[in-house]
């Protein structure tokens, strides 16, 4: 199968990135990067406007690092609070997810951050304070701080149980109500 140089023009997950000069399958660049326009042929002209390509994935590049720098800055001053429905015992109904800590950050503060960028080792369950871990860039890492408390109003203790000769009476009787051996009358 012949093989083509090419200029990659955009990032093309387990190719390259932009402005990378590639070998790939002569089909693959005609029937699919070409059309979509991912990669452009080496040729004399293409080399030159390579140059061009470099720079701009460097300043992009560089745009983006200064961005998720800021980001991190910003987020580690933050606390974000979620409120949860939890039982008794402080026991949360389902967790908090990289998703819900993602959903939350857009909705209260207007920061769109992916959750693949939000490192949990696994769902938070409990209440109280957490700290999360955010991965923004492969040179920036941030810390979130969360604080989880519970939608319902802590409801006081349940009522002491019944003494233990109660509950005994209350086993011996019948469906009536009545003591069980006695007969109706």
């Amino acid at each position: 199968m012949p093989k083509v140089d090419i200029i990659l023009t955009e990032n093309v997950v387990g190719l390259g990135a932009e402005s990378d000069h590639v070998k790939v399958a002569a089909g693959y660049a005609r029937n699919f990067l070409f059309p979509q326009r991912l990669a452009i042929p080496l040729t004399a002209a293409n080399k030159r406007r390579l140059e061009s390509l470099r720079r701009r994935r460097g300043e992009r590049e560089a745009h983006e690092l200064n961005t998720m720098t800021e980001l991190a800055k910003t987020l580690s001053k933050l606390t974000l609070n979620l409120t949860v429905k939890s039982g008794e015992g402080e026991k949360m109904f389902g967790s908090v997810t990289a998703g819900t800590i993602a959903d939350e950050l857009k909705h209260l503060y207007d920061v769109t951050l992916d959750k693949r960028k939000i490192h949990l080792e696994k769902p938070i369950r409990t209440l109280g304070d957490h700290e999360v871990e955010l991965r923004l860039h492969a040179e920036v890492t941030g810390k979130l701080k969360l604080h989880i408390e519970s939608s319902e109003p802590q409801q006081p203790a349940p009522e002491p149980a019944k003494p233990a000769a109660e509950a005994k009476d209350e086993g011996r009787r019948g469906p009536r109500g009545e003591r069980r051996g006695e007969g109706r009358r």
